[in-house]
């Protein structure tokens, strides 16, 4: 028997270079890595939909029009945008090493499918929001226990657990590895979601409440109320991202990064091509109806969304805010949600107007605070548009 040992290396795009980042999520690299992200994450499941949401093009051109729009596809970070209502296209852009068949990582906005979840097991009075994360998850750390499900719906909870994309060492970016998106300190040290979301403590001496208007974003809550709704409902998480996936009609395929055991990564996960990111949309548009009849989440609670203020999460003039509700963003008559390093996704519910946005900031953190208010007041400006 021969007893030499295989030479090996560290998986090169998943090493952690410099900055805390892997090497996909550098800014020289980022532009490729997010469109190789389902296949650079180390776990993951694919969905595809049986049936397919037709659409067809009506492009109305007051849409290209619009200043902001020319401004936002005019910017070395654009990729994608897309624009629908019902079954038609509206406004359809790519970059020139873009294209409709490419998938991206929509980051952040995968946490607009617990509005699903939690909605429709709300509806079947199967989840109380006034009841705490820990009546339900009774292992749940200490960073959770005492917080009701409402409050972590709407990013209310004050815990240990940080998400500053400026500070490389926050706890957002040391949860990658247990979702594949970086190796561990250690080769062979993996942990699941569940017992990374069981570890997240309060802060010494404080309690979970927040005091402020403001919202404290943090990704762990998403994955907390999703490992409610596998705990409460009995039915395995992926069985849930099929439901909806079989209901949006995905053309292509939802590409759902997962920890090592299989349970989706829904804070984050999600990789599509943009004619499917807009059909994720119209999902929402139509209040959860979707392909051959099938429905999911409730149309009560997306109604109910939209009116609950929920905290402060970002303001874009003096007087105009979006707030933090129900695992969405929204303001005045619409809800999405944005992704990290420059995506966002907004349904106009009175309209029914989607439009969804891909983009890839190369700034070292990935953000850009003025960029991020430009993308969310032109899809604001484009779903709140009358296009007949």
């Amino acid at each position: 028997m021969n007893n030499k040992i295989l030479e090996s290396e560290p998986n090169p795009t998943l090493v952690t270079l410099s900055d805390n980042k892997a090497k996909w999520n550098l800014p020289e690299y980022r532009r490729k890595g997010y469109r190789d992200l389902h296949r650079i994450n180390r776990y993951g499941l694919l969905f595809r939909s049986d049936a397919v949401l037709k659409l067809k093009q009506n492009i109305n051109p007051n849409i290209e029009k619009i200043p902001l729009v020319q401004k936002m596809v005019n910017h070395k970070s654009f990729c994608s945008l897309i624009v629908g209502r019902d079954q038609d296209i509206l406004f359809e852009r790519y970059a020139h090493d873009f294209s409709e068949f490419q998938p991206q990582t929509i980051m952040s906005i995968t946490k607009l499918f617990l509005n699903l979840f939690i909605g429709e097991l709300v509806e079947q009075k199967t989840v109380e929001l006034e009841k705490t994360i820990g009546f339900y998850l009774p292992d749940i750390g200490s960073g959770y226990a005492d917080a009701s499900v409402q409050d972590v719906l709407n990013m209310n909870v004050i815990n240990s657990f940080s998400e500053d994309y400026t500070d490389p060492y926050t706890s957002s970016f040391l949860q990658e590895s247990v979702g594949g998106w970086r190796l561990p300190d250690e080769l062979g040290q993996n942990q699941n979601l569940e017992e990374f979301l069981n570890g997240i403590k309060a802060e010494e001496g404080k309690d979970l409440k927040n005091n402020s208007d403001l919202a404290f974003y943090k990704s762990a809550n998403t994955d907390v109320l999703a490992l409610l709704v596998e705990k409460v409902s009995g039915r395995e998480l992926r069985e849930w991202v099929l439901s909806v996936a079989e209901a949006i009609g995905f053309e292509d395929a939802l590409y759902m990064a997962t920890d090592r055991a299989g349970m989706p990564w829904l804070s984050g996960g999600g990789c599509l091509i943009s004619r499917d990111f807009l059909r994720m949309g119209l999902l929402f548009s139509r209040k959860g109806q979707g392909v051959e009849n099938r429905s999911v989440g409730s149309s009560t609670f997306i109604d109910e969304t939209l009116k609950f203020k929920g905290p402060k999460y970002m303001q874009l003039t003096n007087d105009k805010f979006v707030y933090y509700a129900n695992q969405t963003m929204k303001s005045d008559e619409w809800i999405g949600h944005s992704g990290y390093g420059g995506q966002f996704l907004m349904m106009n519910l009175k309209t029914k107007i989607v439009a969804g946005f891909f983009s890839v900031l190369e700034t070292p953190s990935a953000t850009d605070e003025s960029y991020k208010s430009d993308m969310i007041c032109m899809l604001d400006e484009i779903v709140s548009g009358k296009y007949e």
